[in-house]
């Protein structure tokens, strides 16, 4: 946050906070391990409040549930912020000393009364300022967001939009107060400390704007760097669309049913000159696939580290040998290497890692040795006498100007509707996302029972039953403006009406992204996948017509 890519906060201050928001998370299903230290957190005190279109088993034990219509959430944190101005709640103290910006930010919300607030979000104004004051009076708070947020065509507004609320109530940079992204896959965020994202080299150091960082990169790896941005996946597949990108290599990734408008997604992969595919299992990515390599599995047949979501990193040691001809993915990029004229040499995990603290300053005290000795360090860890960060921006607080260091900026968010709009023809919002037994597009669950699953449904809530005819296990045509499939219902008292939900837990039973809109955000390339527009027949009727 604030130019670093990793929540503020450490999980033990989820445990001994007041009030915890999950905002766009149903963490009860989709991050059980971390909603252990929110129940904690609960035990100990705190206050939980959701903010969720669906009443969600998260919203279950919620003190105050917020069923925010689907892609407003700039608009309530724009009227929360106004309530908690007007009525003297801001911490000026600092706002005046650590942040910039606020005055185009105040300008930017003063039209957002509660009565604005609650036609543009569906939460009645007398919610949306109970929830304003219970965040701005509780003495520390944690936000926690997930994709609720972050899968919309404005995704990193929505950010900006929860950072401004956390700055304007002084709740962040201290013990129990924080913005806390939840990662939603195994090592996203070491996948991202690693320089996984166009813009970064390890350590979130900026390609364009940090010359320093690119000469220690090409002192130590001996290849010079291009001061320019490279693509993001949507950016991508704008390049195969153009004739601009005819090769790609996937590595652990299944496009072809992860993708929004997974349609024209697949025409594009089917027209590469070349598709290599790097991956565990025969994906449906991987049956397309030119070339497939058969890599090992990190967590079991690997060593390296593993980066979770409070910033720690940890050692991962194997135990297992990969099956076949499988194969380390670090040898495997090491032979590509030499193949393409670059001989590394062995490279070893541990050797990469080495490599990788005399590039990253915030993993420069993180040897193997201390990982082990201190079961994991947060980030950043500057040299080995350092024992890392338990959270983030403590130095906001600072009275000393030169030790508080840049200012935090305030942003100004303006709210944008979502892109598929909802019309007599597609009167209905869907929106997707995961259930506990399952996990993304089920290449790894898939092939494992669970008591608890029970394969595809488009849920819908029972006065969108009724109003449809329509009841449990039957199956209805679902259309969106980009396609068709078919489905049976589950009736869900946790939706309201006008809201249905699907997950991509089964593609190759139901297709959910044949429905799901391509619309991105431009800053950071995240398809809307939370919000589109369909409407709902039934076969009977729909054959006879």
């Amino acid at each position: 946050m604030f130019g670093a890519g990793g929540g503020t906060s450490s999980y033990e201050e989820i445990e001994h906070t007041d009030l915890i928001v999950l905002w766009g998370s149903n963490a009860r299903e989709t991050h059980p391990i971390f909603f252990h230290h929110v129940l904690k957190g609960i035990r100990n005190g705190a206050k939980l409040i959701v903010v969720d279109p669906r009443r969600t088993t998260s919203a279950e034990w919620a003190d105050l549930w917020l069923g925010i219509d689907v892609g407003s959430d700039v608009a309530l944190s724009n009227a929360m912020a106004r309530e908690i101005i007007v009525s003297g709640l801001v911490n000026e103290t600092f706002v005046k000393r650590a942040t910039m910006r606020f005055r185009a930010y105040r300008d930017s919300v003063m039209d957002w009364t509660l009565e604005r607030g609650e036609q543009a979000t569906g939460i009645p104004a007398e919610v949306i300022r109970e929830f304003a004051h219970a965040y701005a009076k509780a003495d520390r708070a944690e936000i926690c967001w997930t994709l609720g947020i972050t899968e919309h065509h404005n995704a990193v507004d929505n950010v900006l939009s929860l950072i401004n609320l956390g700055l304007l109530c002084g709740h962040v940079g201290r013990y129990g107060s924080g913005l806390n992204p939840l990662r939603g896959q195994n090592n996203v965020q070491g996948g991202g400390d690693m320089g996984a994202i166009p813009n970064k080299l390890p350590g979130f150091q900026d390609i364009e704007s940090d010359p320093e960082a690119c000469a220690r990169y090409e002192q130590v790896c001996g290849v010079a760097v291009i001061p320019k941005y490279g693509k993001n996946l949507t950016q991508m597949f704008e390049a195969m669309e153009h004739g601009d990108l005819s090769a790609l290599y996937v590595i652990g990734e299944n496009p072809a049913s992860s993708e929004a408008d997974v349609g024209r997604a697949r025409k594009l992969l089917g027209n590469l000159d070349t598709l290599i595919v790097q991956d565990l299992f025969m994906t449906k990515t991987a049956t397309m696939a030119d070339v497939l390599l058969p890599a090992s599995n990190a967590a079991l047949e690997s060593d390296g580290t593993v980066t979770n979501s409070e910033r720690r990193v940890q050692r991962v040691r194997k135990v297992l040998e990969p099956p076949g001809d499988a194969k380390d993915d670090i040898w495997i990029i090491a032979q590509l290497a030499k193949r393409l004229g670059f001989d590394w040499g062995e490279v070893t995990p541990r050797a990469a890692w080495d490599e990788l603290r005399q590039i990253s300053p915030m993993h420069a005290g993180m040897t193997y040795e201390r990982l082990e000795a201190l079961e994991g360090i947060q980030w950043p860890c500057w040299d080995e006498d350092h024992e890392g960060t338990l959270f983030l921006h403590g130095r906001l607080w600072e009275e000393d100007k030169a030790k508080r260091g840049p200012k935090a900026p305030f942003s100004v968010t303006p709210f944008e509707p979502p892109v598929d709009e909802l019309t007599d023809e597609y009167p209905l919002r869907l929106t997707t996302g995961r259930r506990l037994d399952s996990y993304n597009t089920g290449v790894q669950t898939g092939g494992y029972t669970s008591p608890l699953r029970r394969g595809e449904t488009i849920d819908l809530s029972p006065e969108d039953a009724d109003r449809l005819g329509v009841v449990d296990d039957e199956v209805v045509r679902v259309t969106s403006r980009r396609g068709s499939l078919e489905v049976p219902v589950r009736v869900d008292r946790g939706l309201r009406p006008g809201l249905v939900f699907m997950t991509l837990h089964f593609p190759d039973q139901v297709d959910t992204n044949i429905l799901t809109i391509d619309a991105t955000d431009p800053k950071s390339g995240t398809a809307e996948f939370k919000a589109s527009a369909v409407r709902i027949e039934k076969i009977s009727e729909s054959v006879g017509a």
